[in-house]
């Protein structure tokens, strides 16, 4: 839905200085959603929480819910106030390119999509709570309701205003969606804990031991979604458009993170923070739960990464071409993505690994190596984008591609260094050569003979065909694969071939 919902906006709002503002603007609530949902307080409530479920406490466990729900609501009331307050020095530290009419439309966006960030970080708190529970469905469905919102907004406000104006209330529909997200997982969450009472009691030592956690993985996760605003600050000085073709085509390489990255390491968490016996008894389970997260995770990357490389005009035509998103712009994101898919893969094994961490109670490994990655996507980004485009001639047009190549490199600097570190801990973990051959050649097998049926379609490449060839390509790798007796594959084939009851 999160790509329908980018789908429709490239087609209401185009790559235009409105599409840049509300990119720009929208950076601020993914920001602390990732930070909070996907980060800091899974890290640190989720194993503690998980922990005394596992031990069999529920009375604790709810009480350190309490406290913890309590603390947050608190501390995102205050976060929500300073933001309206402070949004224009936030946007003049984000977007420094940004001046005159864009920046004031980008100001006002974030102010009105603040409220409903806070909202977001509540639903955080919800899905440590459904998550540490198992279940995983409604936490990740709930998000639905404020895509929709949005999507909804554009379509009944479209053709009554203006481009800056569609904006706006685009951004009203995204605080209404906030609330319904949080709405919706409540009843269920409340349900779970059973004796849950909000409070502001932070003197059990479960609850300061989240909150001693809590610090360095706040810091470590905001270190790392500070690299994608990183490329923001380097993209708006480019060319108008920068900013909206890179957003347009992080949602297309942030997809497989998501689906498999994110998802898995979602999933593996509280099991991986519920291992209990001796420390080799624990170390064991651990590597068991990484090498099978990380085939699972592979299985469905590589091919995603070599699909954005060979087919990522194809994708962004089918997705974002129409209305005001040309051809041209479609090519841009291309470039774009072909430059993610150095480092896709080592970007969602490394959240993982995090993850690993994290179920170890130990929040500061993650932090060290997340600030060597920030600071490598700063250099190589301005790097790339500048001095080494300007010197070979590149247009300003293609500075994006040279931002996803090297925030590509750092991530493959940060998963290694995860990697290394784990191993110590816990013994060797990973794919071996021989896997990680067999699945790159099955998708470059496939993404081969995708691109030969491209080919001979010729100048006929409208809807139908694109989906056409993209579907080549994801039924090739699945036949290669299964050649390759790589076992998803073959799993994947057995289920297809399984009778209907």
């Amino acid at each position: 839905m999160g790509l329908v919902r980018v789908k429709v906006v490239a087609h209401f709002l185009g790559a235009d200085a409105a599409a840049d503002a509300w990119q720009a603007a929208f950076k601020i609530p993914n920001f602390l959603q990732n930070l909070f949902g996907e980060g800091a307080l899974s890290a640190s409530f989720i194993p503690v929480y998980a922990g005394l479920l596992a031990q069999d406490d529920p009375q604790e466990a709810d009480r350190v819910a309490g406290a913890v729900g309590g603390l947050l609501a608190f501390g995102v009331s205050v976060l929500v106030l300073l933001g309206v307050l402070a949004t224009p020095l936030m946007i003049d530290l984000i977007v420094p390119g940004f001046t005159g009419e864009k920046r004031a439309l980008t100001i006002q966006l974030v102010r009105i999509v603040f409220p409903g960030t806070g909202l977001l970080v509540l639903s955080a708190w919800c899905l440590g709570i459904l998550n540490s529970h198992r279940r995983f469905f409604l936490s990740y469905a709930a998000p639905v309701l404020w895509n929709v919102a949005i999507i909804a907004t554009l379509f009944v406000v479209g053709g009554r205003t203006g481009q800056a104006g569609l904006a706006v209330a685009a951004a009203w529909g995204s605080v209404v969606g906030s609330a319904l997200q949080v709405l919706v997982q409540m009843p269920r969450v409340v349900h779970l804990l059973g004796t849950f009472r909000p409070s502001l009691d932070h003197t059990s030592t479960h609850v300061r031991e989240v909150i001693r956690n809590f610090i360095p993985a706040f810091v470590s996760r905001g270190v790392v979604q500070i690299s994608a605003y990183v490329d923001v600050v380097l993209a708006s000085p480019l060319p108008t458009g920068a900013v909206a073709h890179l957003a347009y085509a992080q949602t297309l390489y942030t997809l497989p993170v998501s689906l498999f990255g994110m998802s898995v390491s979602a999933a593996e968490l509280p099991t991986m923070s519920s291992a209990l016996g001796s420390q080799e008894e624990v170390a064991r389970q651990l590597r068991g739960r990484l090498d099978s997260g990380i085939r699972r995770i592979a299985f469905f990357v590589v091919p995603s990464a070599v699909g954005f490389l060979a087919l990522g005009a194809v994708m962004a035509r089918i997705i974002f071409q129409s209305g005001r998103f040309s051809v041209a712009d479609s090519t841009t994101v291309w470039a774009i993505l072909a430059g993610a898919s150095v480092g896709l893969l080592a970007t969602t094994q490394a959240r993982l690994y995090s993850s690993a961490f994290y179920a170890l109670r130990d929040t500061r490994t993650p932090l060290k190596f997340g600030v060597i990655r920030v600071a490598l996507v700063t250099a190589l980004g301005y790097g790339a984008a500048f001095p080494l485009r300007e010197a070979l001639g590149i247009d300003g047009r293609w500075g994006p591609a040279g931002l996803t190549i090297a925030a590509g490199i750092a991530g493959w600097a940060e998963f290694l260094l995860l990697q290394r570190a784990m191993g110590r801990r816990i013994g060797r973990t990973g794919l071996r050569t021989g896997e990680l051959a067999r699945l790159w050649g099955a998708a470059v097998l496939a993404a081969a003979v995708a691109w030969g049926v491209l080919r001979l379609l010729g100048a006929h490449q409208g809807l139908l065909a694109s989906t056409f060839v993209l579907g080549v390509f994801g039924g090739g790798y699945i036949l290669c694969a299964r050649l390759f007796r790589i076992p998803e594959a073959v799993a994947v084939v057995q289920r297809l071939r399984r009778p209907v009851p």
